[in-house]
């Protein structure tokens, strides 16, 4: 019987499933919303929510606590300077379980686990997809280049007739008359 026992093994043995945890809890606060199954996204959730809580406590020991479970000082030192202080004011509810449906591979369900502020987790998809202004500026540098390199061809095939009416070609200078 399994009284008392809380969570789900998720087919790991309990080092695997600690390290599941670690890694994915590290890769929301990096990113700010990561795209996982719906089972590991409620089984990582509390664990992400305590990581926020100590990142907000702020001191020595809840710092020394957070590297303990996430391993990665980069991630702890993003977490106390940037994450934390965003969620300073609300109690508790720092993160949302967004389900988007089946996997194709597998059939399996799917869900965003993100972080509940919306400017964080939109700084976070700006940084990682170019903003629409670059687009628009890449596809016109594109088009004007395009102009130019039809322009170029052109000249180059008017310059090109205009030799072959000329003279002979330079296959035949080698051949003996």
């Amino acid at each position: 019987m399994r009284h008392a026992r809380t969570g789900k093994k998720l087919g790991r043995d309990s080092a695997h499933r600690k390290a599941l945890y670690s890694n994915l809890a590290g890769a929301l606060i990096e990113h700010g919303r990561i795209r996982t199954t719906v089972t590991k996204a409620k089984a990582v959730k509390p664990l992400a929510e305590q990581m926020i809580t100590l990142g907000r406590r702020g001191d020595l020991h809840a710092r020394r606590q957070a590297t303990s479970f996430l391993r990665s000082r980069d991630v702890v030192h993003k977490l106390f300077a940037e994450v934390a202080p965003l969620f300073k004011d609300r109690p508790g509810g720092y993160t949302r379980i967004v389900k988007i449906g089946p996997r194709p591979g597998d059939s399996a369900e799917m869900a965003y686990l993100e972080l509940v502020d919306e400017e964080y987790v939109a700084k976070e998809r700006e940084a990682r997809t170019p903003e629409p202004a670059e687009e628009e500026a890449a596809t016109e540098s594109e088009e004007v280049s395009d102009t130019e390199v039809s322009d170029t061809r052109a000249s180059d095939t008017r310059s090109d007739e205009s030799a072959d009416e000329g003279d002979d070609s330079p296959g035949d200078a080698d051949k003996p008359e």
